[in-house]
């Protein structure tokens, strides 16, 4: 299975009887309740004067609309902002109608949720229910962007994809690669998961079939370089009034600096920032961004070659490549948060209280976010000064949560460190055939 640790005893563990509010929040009829009641409240906040179903109501729709018509295929002969792979979620939601279009959305993040949910409750390992609540928690915080946006497809997707690369390598691969070809982030997942794992090469080989079949569907049709057009639209654009790199000039608009403004980008449909040294600042962002992020994953060598195992690396190096790729952005959309929910879950099953830590700052950084959007968005455009310090301390935690990551990754790291460290042997719809194998003392998880 390409696992680094054998599994040791399970009595190893010395954990308590649960009391009885643990039993009750274990029941998977708690836990489902609380699944939909969160996803309910998050979807009326949504649906309340549409706000953080903008880009559902007025672009995906449209662009779904002239596919189905064949008037434009946008990544296939027309340029788009996305992989190609988007355009299946967004196209899907017209099985129940133009006119329930948004209702259609809403129902597939659903689904998609709750076939992660399953993945992560099905067992009732203590660890994964508290991923599993920790999750549900995560999503009220962030409120309606975490149901609104394509990043909430990915996200879905990620969640599996880590579960199962404990229980059926190939099918978890299969999924992080489809879920990159939606949105690109799932990638670095995938370079954790080479990094951390001995089957590295059979991950790589597994994603780059993959690639091939998705990407022969485009260039049948004619795609050409439309294919790629997601990256090069990428390259030119301005910086984004959310993303860290752009506090700077949020403060001088807030205080009314001369040249200084946010201004609306028709073409990418986003807020961006203007001022002196943007364009340069700009230009500096995809650079610093590589060079983040292949040292971030020269880290995740190192802890490799000094013996750490890989149920510290994987969500430690997934955690920081994610983080670094939303810190040095220079879109930082209020989504992206999302991101960092499936190397939270991953940590919380693999390290229980080992990842607490990241766990509580990732939920403040999505307790800020709700703050500024969807329903203050339009204080932030303004800007008004009391959402701009709200927005630098939101960004600050993305600097935190890396900080904290790398700090992770760079620790010296023993066996006897990871020996409460759990894996999965039963995943949903999967089960291990056999008992992970690899090189530290590892166990098993238990109901």
């Amino acid at each position: 299975m390409g696992m680094d640790a054998p599994p040791i005893s399970a009595s190893t563990t010395p954990e308590s009887a649960p009391g009885g509010l643990r039993r009750a929040l274990s029941h998977p009829l708690a836990l489902w309740i609380g699944f939909l009641l969160v996803h309910l409240v998050i979807g009326a906040l949504a649906l309340h004067q549409g706000k953080g179903l903008g880009d559902v109501y007025f672009v995906y729709k449209p662009w779904a609309l002239m596919a189905a018509q064949g008037t434009e295929i946008v990544g296939v002969n027309a340029d788009w902002v996305y992989p190609f792979g988007a355009l299946v979620p967004i196209m899907l939601p017209l099985l129940l109608g133009a006119d329930n279009y948004v209702g259609g959305w809403l129902t597939l993040v659903l689904l998609l949720d709750a076939a992660a949910f399953a993945a992560l409750v099905v067992g009732r390992d203590r660890r994964r229910i508290v991923a599993a609540w920790w999750w549900l928690g995560f999503l009220l915080l962030l409120g309606p962007v975490a149901l609104g946006r394509l990043d909430s497809v990915a996200a879905a997707l990620a969640i599996v994809g880590l579960l199962w690369l404990a229980v059926h390598e190939r099918a978890a691969v299969v999924v992080l690669t489809v879920a990159t070809w939606i949105k690109v982030w799932p990638a670095a997942v995938l370079v954790a998961a080479v990094v951390a794992l001995k089957s590295r090469w059979h991950i790589v080989v597994v994603a780059l079939v993959t690639t091939a079949v998705i990407v022969a569907v485009p260039l049948i049709f004619g795609a050409g370089m439309h294919l790629a057009s997601f990256i090069t639209m990428q390259t030119g654009r301005g910086i984004q009034i959310e993303a860290p790199v752009s506090t700077f000039w949020m403060w001088q608009a807030a205080f009314h600096v001369p040249g200084a403004a946010v201004y609306y980008d028709r073409e990418l449909v986003t807020f961006q920032v203007s001022g002196a040294g943007t364009e340069l600042a700009g230009s500096l962002m995809n650079p610093l961004l590589a060079i983040t992020g292949v040292v971030v994953a020269l880290l995740g060598v190192r802890a490799l070659h000094r013996g750490t195992p890989y149920t510290r690396i994987l969500p430690e190096l997934s955690l920081a490549i994610v983080t670094a790729l939303i810190a040095f952005n220079k879109v930082g959309s209020p989504q992206y948060v999302t991101w960092l929910a499936a190397p939270i879950v991953i940590g919380l099953v693999y390290q229980g209280k080992g990842f607490r830590t990241p766990a509580i700052l990732v939920l403040i950084t999505a307790g800020l976010t709700q703050v500024f959007y969807p329903f203050l968005y339009d204080w932030l455009l303004i800007p008004d000064p009391g959402l701009v310090a709200v927005l630098t301390v939101r960004n600050l935690m993305y600097f935190v949560i890396l900080g904290w990551a790398i700090a992770a990754l760079w620790r010296t790291r023993h066996a006897a460190e990871a020996v409460y460290d759990t894996v999965p042997t039963r995943v949903w719809p999967f089960r291990a055939p056999v008992a992970p194998v690899a090189g530290a003392a590892l166990r098993e998880e238990t109901p």
